[in-house]
């Protein structure tokens, strides 16, 4: 799966609330950075690498010796021309041990196993099994939800983030011991759902659509998930250090996830189809061989040139509401088509960012450009996007692919709109699928942005003008600025920010504004405004933190909502139901929850998803 940067935050406790669930990772002791351990295949002798690996190491060298970094293991692989021309792993796999990672240590690569769905699926369409636009009800009858346009929902819409499922199975999704009942934990969860927007309306980070392609594959062929990707891709593709946590692997051949200080056991994720790929960097080098060369590896297709293709064509386009289509270009499978640090170089980029509670991905293909690299750490702060668009662009260089880096993106505050408008219809609130912001505007015509926190409102960025561009920056600010996007009825807060690497502008939706209702919360929530809640049927990694801890809250300056803990708001459907209350794209909409208050042994329980909660004293 995949977490964004605003994802990022310390380990909780005691307990684990719904932010830090969200929210969390794993936060561990800053450790003495070890030398590379080199992998095969580098086209370079010691003493004579070229400038792009120097950079690497460098660059991994600063990130690791970083005061409170989370992360004891860094692996990569380079490829160019189809052959790998460099891999090298850093540090330990096994601090406690002194095991240093090699670059055949199998590491978890989150949501880049959604490349792999997305394939099984173009495999399924080859055979004549399954078309992109057929309905997924027709192909699966044990799926349904509550919203009855669950039968509109498409295979296409499944893979492209489209179909309108509220986001995320969580439920026992990451563990320390096998789990291979997920998918279907997130079929029975679906049945008790409704849709967070109508199937194809936009594109917003949703893993059970993946989650749903295993039951699909399992419907369509008699074969498990993980028995289909490894007899129709793994073991054609020669990937044999690649495939899913069946059973707890062999000391010494996998990295393990650290945390403050101390080694934990495996990590084995659930989600199979959509973050459940364990891999190393050169074997999934063999994987974009076979995408680079339109599904055929060593002279046997795989997969349709045609399917190869039809994964790296931009999906928003189809998509009612898109606030950022020069910015978010979705594929099915791939986060973009067209990524952004290589289009700045002129170079056509398919990539895949993927995530874990432990571990951090990216995968990067240049399908004309005949490259690919991918690197992992156990950790999510050692500035992944970064190394992997500083090693690719500065090969592209050495390989004579482009002439030279690009420049950094010329910062500059325009100037102030004149006359200033008056825009105090943009204060409010503006929700998401984490803690909501707050906009408020002043006398003199600007605006402040905040954010809500455990212990009230926190400023994000004060004195903000409209200026010349249709953005609203602070005048000192030139990183990053803000606009809002009006559509069907709807208004968005959306955020401009300079990539990591200063080449581009990242843009991102933010929140949606949501109107403060004059209709107040029935007696039977506010009696359970403040109430605690206590997971009972979780067992996953969060165990090592802590109970899974949840609170009902209100918010003042929203009545009429609901709201978990002092994040994601709720609407009102009945005295015992709760429903989500945003349609945004990307990620600020992902992830949504419902509440259902069933009466067990006479005493309320709390139905989220999969999660049942007990109340607390």
């Amino acid at each position: 799966m995949t977490i964004s940067a605003d994802d990022m935050m310390s380990a909780p406790t005691p307990g684990v609330s719904r932010r830090d669930y969200l929210t969390w990772l794993a936060a561990s002791a800053a450790v003495p950075f070890m030398a590379g351990c080199g992998g095969e295949g580098s086209d370079s002798k010691p003493g004579e690498d070229p400038e792009s690996v120097r950079w690497f190491r460098d660059t991994v060298r600063t990130a690791l010796n970083r005061p409170g970094i989370n992360v004891t293991a860094v692996s990569v692989a380079l490829m160019v021309d189809d052959r790998v021309v460099w891999a090298e792993a850093f540090g330990y796999a096994d601090r406690e041990k002194g095991v240093q990672s090699t670059p055949d240590m199998r590491v978890n690569i989150g949501s880049v196993a959604k490349i792999f769905a997305a394939l099984a699926v173009m495999i399924l369409r080859d055979r004549g099994r399954l078309t992109l636009d057929q309905p997924l009800a027709q192909l699966l009858p044990a799926f349904h939800m509550l919203s009855p346009g669950f039968n509109r929902i498409t295979v296409r819409h499944l893979i492209s983030h489209a179909s309108g499922v509220p986001g995320t199975n969580a439920r026992n999704v990451f563990n320390f011991t096998p789990k291979l009942d997920y998918a279907q934990d997130a079929l029975r969860a679906l049945a008790n759902s409704r849709l967070k927007h109508e199937p194809g309306e936009l594109s917003v980070y949703c893993n059970d659509g993946f989650t749903m392609v295993e039951l699909l594959v399992r419907e369509l062929t008699g074969l498990s998930y993980p028995e289909f990707i490894q007899k129709e891709i793994l073991d054609p593709l020669g990937m044999s250090l690649s495939g899913y946590a069946l059973t707890p692997a062999a000391e010494g051949t996998f990295v393990h996830p650290h945390y403050e200080g101390r080694r934990l056991q495996q990590e084995m994720p659930a989600a199979f189809a959509t973050g459940g790929v364990v891999s190393t960097p050169t074997d999934m080098m063999k994987l974009a061989r076979m995408l680079i060369d339109q599904g055929v590896f060593n002279g046997k297709r795989i997969v349709s040139a045609e399917g190869i293709r039809d994964m790296g064509i931009d999906q928003g386009p189809l998509a009612r509401i898109n606030l950022t289509p020069s910015n978010v270009r979705v594929g099915l499978g791939w986060d973009s088509v067209k990524q952004l640090g290589m289009e700045a170089a002129g170079l056509n980029a398919w990539s895949k960012n993927g995530g874990t509670t432990f571990f951090l991905t990216e995968f990067i293909v240049l399908p004309g450009a005949r490259m690919a690299m991918m690197v992992n750490g156990n950790g999510h702060d050692y500035a992944s996007l970064l190394l992997a668009e500083g090693l690719l662009l500065r090969t592209a260089v050495e390989r004579k692919k482009i002439q030279k880096v690009p420049a950094a993106v010329q910062l500059k505050v325009p100037p102030l709109l004149s006359p200033a408008p008056d825009r105090t219809d943009l204060a409010g609130v503006y929700a998401c699928h984490t803690s909501p912001f707050q906009v408020l505007a002043g006398s003199d015509g600007s605006l402040t942005l905040r954010r809500l926190g455990e212990d009230g409102w926190v400023l994000v960025q004060a004195g903000l003008r409209a200026r010349t561009d249709g953005h609203w920056w602070a005048d000192t600010e030139s990183t990053r600025c803000y606009r809002f996007a009006f559509t069907e009825g709807r208004r968005y807060l959306v955020q401009r920010e300079i990539s990591s690497s200063g080449l581009y502008w990242n843009e991102n939706p933010l929140g949606e504004w949501l109107p403060p209702l004059d209709t107040p919360l029935p007696k039977a929530w506010q009696d359970r405004v403040g109430s605690k809640w206590i997971c009972t049927n979780d067992t996953s990694v969060l165990r090592e933190f802590g109970p899974l801890t949840w609170e009902i809250n209100a918010l003042s300056e929203m009545p009429g909502y609901l709201m978990w803990d002092h994040d994601q708001l709720l609407r009102v459907i009945n005295d015992n139901e709760a429903g989500m209350t945003v349609k945004i794209p990307v990620n600020a909409g992902r992830d949504l929850v419902e509440w259902k208050i069933v009466i067990e042994g006479g005493k309320e329980q709390l139905q989220s998803g999969g999660f049942v909660f007990e109340r607390m004293a």
